[in-house]
């Protein structure tokens, strides 16, 4: 009987226990419910915080709409070439602002920067205002701080606000103002620009090799390059010399089979036998080119590098009445590209370089 008795005494107390621990978390929950958390809000403010998290999502689909535009940029070797980068969408009256804009050093270009590259327009430059007239014409109206740039990089800033902004298929030129004042030469190391400056003035200008630059003519010619796996495209003007047994079509392009000479940053794309088998043809925009099989990367698959088909379209679209290329090659009937997709029309360059108007 007495450890019976002891059994109960046990049995009772841990009874107790649970019972206690039962009430002590009533108590708890009563007194979470009693007092709210200090951030908590009204109920009545519950549709006010829905409608601010909708705007804020709606600002920030908004910010990260963008669109690819092309900068022309000073690369590690000191040459100008474009890079195609995305920027935020902007205000359709605000295009050519914005590409001017992010040609400024510290500016928004900062963060977009490929390694290698830098902006050429010195700090603190100012667009103060732009105007593109029916001819075809872009004013544009530096602040003062444009002339803050260095001597020797003079043609190169030139250069790359004018190739930047006549991406645009409407703007054949450019016209400089600073301060509101035209600019006849530019401020610091006096390159002229008279009434205007335009692709037609060149970029990259190589003379290499020319004998009379009287009887020559420009052209520039794009050769592929690459840093740090950044591969693009280096536009260099070199002069060309047609002749009564060469056209001009040939004379460009037996420099760029022969290579781009000194400037040695740059890729050659072409093999060494490559060559032309007859002259070359336009015909509607088109231009006929003939070439022998060492134009191939693969003859045996008939096909034909893509550098190689870029290199030629982008440089011959360069010239006027040139709107497509058609290479052909003998003996083979139809070229593929390095995917196995065969050409069945013509070249444009639309199809390496987008095209827009303002």
């Amino acid at each position: 009987m007495q450890k019976r008795g002891i059994f109960l005494i046990a049995g009772t107390v841990t009874m107790s226990i649970i019972l206690s621990g039962c009430f002590q978390g009533e108590q708890s929950l009563e007194e979470e419910m009693i007092d709210p958390p200090q951030n908590a809000e009204p109920v009545d403010n519950l549709e006010d915080s829905d409608a601010k998290a909708n705007e804020q999502s709606e600002d920030e689909d908004n910010v990260s709409e963008t669109i690819a535009r092309d900068l022309y940029l000073i690369d590690a070797n000191g040459m100008v070439a474009s890079q195609t980068l995305e920027l935020p969408t902007p205000e359709s009256n605000k295009v050519a602002t914005q590409v001017l804009e992010y040609l400024v050093k510290g500016g928004p270009i900062s963060q977009l920067l490929p390694n290698g590259f830098q902006a050429v327009l010195p700090e603190g430059t100012e667009v103060l205002g732009i105007n593109l007239q029916e001819d075809g014409t872009m004013v544009v109206n530096f602040s003062k701080e444009f002339a803050n740039y260095e001597a020797k990089d003079e043609t190169k800033v030139l250069e790359a606000v004018t190739y930047t902004l006549t991406q645009f298929e409407n703007v054949e030129e450019v016209q400089l103002q600073m301060d509101g004042m035209a600019l006849k030469e530019m401020p610091v190391n006096g390159t002229p620009i008279g009434e205007g400056y335009s692709r037609e003035n060149g970029i990259n200008v190589s003379d290499t090799g020319v004998s009379d630059f009287m009887q020559s003519k420009t052209v520039t010619m794009y050769y592929p390059t690459e840093h740090d796996e950044n591969r693009y495209y280096i536009p260099v003007t070199q002069y060309v010399e047609p002749s009564e047994e060469v056209d001009e079509f040939s004379a460009i392009v037996k420099n760029l089979l022969k290579g781009p000479g000194i400037q040695s940053n740059v890729k050659q794309v072409f093999n060494d036998s490559a060559a032309l088998t007859s002259k070359p043809s336009l015909k509607d925009g088109v231009l006929q080119l003939h070439f022998n099989e060492s134009i191939l990367k693969e003859q045996d698959k008939s096909v034909i590098a893509d550098e190689v088909m870029e290199t030629l379209v982008r440089t011959l679209t360069n010239v006027q009445g040139v709107e497509a290329v058609q290479v052909n090659v003998e003996s083979i009937e139809e070229l593929v590209n390095e995917n196995g997709e065969a050409y069945t029309e013509p070249v444009t360059k639309q199809q390496f370089i987008p095209t827009e108007k303002l």
